[in-house]
């Protein structure tokens, strides 16, 4: 959420800032709120202060021996006005409290112009793209049996999948790797987190309410839902903490399950496993103090990258434009993994700092050593990477014309000292 002092400061500025995102931030709304909130809270702090007075009056009253009847009246009378004061007050609160919700980051400086993901920016690129003497397959091709999503509707539906045989041990080995390096080279701590969430999570990093529509949710006792990621999660687990600033920076990283209606998807990637209900990612997550977030960034950023060049992947950086940012995010860098099968890079790591957008949802703070006073941290996430495309990515790039795919010299040790795949008999 934005800071409200900000916002009443320099609204015009806010509206503008929001242009990049391609945002219209409804200023008069704003203002009309605004202005309705002030009048209402001025309006119930005068009242009860005419309340208090008046039953000083009253005390005094009684003392003396004078009638109160008529003061114990007006008293009353004004009781009732402050409780529709405060009921009106409390009506237009939330009215501004669901219009603010609604409102994006603002996007830093830095983050260029632009409508959609064609608009973004590269910033670089690593590895040579396999030449290959062969027409290269898809992972679809490539995976046969073992990848079956014939199995997966009769169990759950479209646009889920079962992994069979050497490649599900790949998307294991693919994990293992992934939560290895990030714990014993990164200096992040692994933590193992739920799977359901509540509501009040879901707001703390943006995806409520706006995003209702693209959750899982489910009903019960309680409305639990389905992460969509593990940020989710794991971010929240400083909601309402203040932290030693000695205790910071935060290094987190998890493997979960990620659950996506994938709303505005349909239609899009409906082949193979690149857009799923469900699937895995490795989440990094970094919580630090505010002047360390944008060097945070590239810390982590960095940390997604040497998976992919341990993997020999090659890869691109881009730099989010305005259109393309996601909510929470005050600027993004996805990385794009070449993928031979389709022809053109994709993304597998989105890294954002959402500043303290995110913490002031939550009420994240830490206290500062040399004033006692509590800030809001900053937050950031990335994938470390998104297992089910790092797996068509190995596939793919790995390939050899004859259904057999080698492993990665980094996957070797988690996969029994393979060297190969087998991908013939379906895996």
């Amino acid at each position: 959420m934005l800071d409200r002092n900000q916002l009443r400061r320099d609204p015009a500025a806010v509206r503008d800032a929001l242009k990049v995102r391609n945002f219209h931030f409804d200023l008069e709304r704003f203002a009309a709120l605004e202005a309705a909130r002030r009048g209402h809270q001025e309006q119930t702090e005068a009242l009860q202060a005419e309340r208090n007075a008046r039953s000083k009056a009253i005390g005094r009253a009684k003392a003396s021996g004078a009638d109160i009847t008529p003061l114990i009246a007006e008293v009353g009378d004004l009781g009732r006005r402050l409780e529709t004061a405060r009921q009106q007050f409390t009506a237009v609160q939330a009215e501004l409290d669901g219009f603010l919700e609604a409102v994006p980051n603002l996007p830093d400086a830095s983050v260029p112009p632009g409508a959609d993901e064609r608009d973004n920016v590269e910033l670089r690129s690593w590895g040579e793209r396999p030449a290959f003497d062969f027409q290269p397959k898809d992972h679809v091709d490539l995976a046969g049996a073992a990848l079956d999503s014939e199995a997966a509707v009769k169990i759950a539906g479209s646009r889920f999948v079962v992994l069979a045989g050497a490649v599900a041990r790949l998307h294991r080995a693919l994990t293992q790797f992934m939560l290895d390096i990030h714990t014993q080279e990164h200096g992040y701590e692994e933590v193992y987190v739920p799977y359901l969430v509540n509501a009040e999570s879901l707001k703390g990093t943006g995806q409520l309410p706006k995003f209702e529509d693209e959750q899982f949710a489910v009903s019960g006792d309680e409305r639990y839902y389905l992460i969509p990621t593990a940020e989710t999660p794991v971010t929240n687990l400083v909601r309402g903490e203040i932290l030693d600033a000695a205790d910071l920076p935060r290094r987190y990283v998890a493997h979960t399950p990620c659950f996506r209606r994938e709303v505005g998807s349909y239609g899009k990637d409906t082949r193979g496993i690149f857009r799923q209900h469900q699937f895995e990612k490795v989440e990094l997550v970094q919580i630090v103090e505010p002047g360390q977030s944008w060097q945070a960034l590239d810390a982590l950023t960095g940390h997604a990258e040497a998976i992919l060049r341990r993997l020999e992947l090659p890869y691109r950086a881009v730099a989010l434009c305005g259109g393309d940012l996601g909510f929470s995010a005050a600027k993004t860098i996805d990385l794009e993994v070449w993928l031979p099968g389709q022809g053109q890079y994709r993304e597998i790591s989105s890294c954002s700092n959402f500043l303290d957008f995110q913490a002031r949802r939550m009420m994240a703070r830490y206290r500062d050593q040399a004033s006692g006073r509590p800030h809001l941290v900053h937050t950031l996430n990335g994938s470390g990477l998104a297992v089910g495309r790092a797996l068509i990515a190995v596939l793919e790039n790995y390939q050899d014309g004859e259904q057999q795919v080698a492993i990665p010299t980094a996957l070797r040790p988690y996969m029994g000292g393979a060297l190969r795949l087998e991908l013939a008999r379906g895996g």
